[in-house]
């Protein structure tokens, strides 16, 4: 298993990262299209974005298939992050929080019908990637959608080296990548707790992206 940037860490990379993060577009909006597909956020009311960035999925789903009064609640544990999305998002309904770090989210039990982490879990340690999950379970309603993407293994082509030379890079320098290195999310789920509607690998420009959509049992 490639190491993990510590909390401090990650939140420093992704402060100096700042709006660049945006010109990951090139291989991550293919996979945001499969999520939001197979998401249902037409028929969404309470949002909950970990990781949410600079805001640019947020403002994309409040935009174009959120219904008009959904409420939106985002949570990034860096600074720059946050006044990113913050400035992005204040025509929306949109809240936007600043994490510590720790993987808690400040709402009630079952407060949300979406959570929403891309992105996030191929940068955290598997402990803390289970401990993310047992917190969607928690604020989500029954029948609630758990939406993940993140970076995965090649599954074939040009994806198979180029995964593999990501992996490599990840376990040797870590920060050139942000912390992210391939894995299979749906592996953290437990079949008790989730049922998975919708699992598949979307390739662009070589990189690999698993798409997840589960449901809270």
């Amino acid at each position: 298993m490639p190491p993990v940037l510590s909390h401090d860490e990650a939140r420093a990379f992704y402060d100096r990262f700042g709006a660049r993060q945006d010109k990951q577009a090139f291989y991550e909006d293919a996979a945001l299209d499969r999520l939001i597909a197979h998401g249902r956020f037409e028929e969404a009311h309470a949002v909950f974005e970990f990781g949410c960035g600079t805001g640019r999925l947020a403002e994309r789903l409040l935009a174009r298939h959120l219904p008009e009064g959904a409420a939106y609640t985002a949570l990034d544990s860096s600074p720059t992050m946050v006044g990113l999305a913050t400035e992005r998002l204040m025509s929306w309904r949109a809240t936007v929080i600043a994490g510590d770090g720790r993987m808690t989210v400040p709402a009630a039990d079952g407060a949300f019908d979406r959570f929403i982490a891309t992105y996030v879990l191929d940068l955290l340690s598997e402990v803390d990637a289970r401990a993310l999950i047992d917190e969607a379970h928690r604020t989500l309603a029954p029948g609630g959608l758990l939406c993940v993407a993140g970076i995965t293994h090649g599954t074939g082509g040009l994806s198979v080296p180029v995964m593999a030379l990501w992996r490599l890079v990840a376990g040797l320098a870590p920060r050139l990548v942000g912390g992210c290195r391939p894995q299979r999310a749906d592996r953290l789920l437990l079949e008790d707790r989730w049922r998975v509607d919708h699992r598949s690998v979307v390739t662009a420009w070589g990189v690999a992206s698993e798409v997840l959509i589960a449901a809270r049992r």
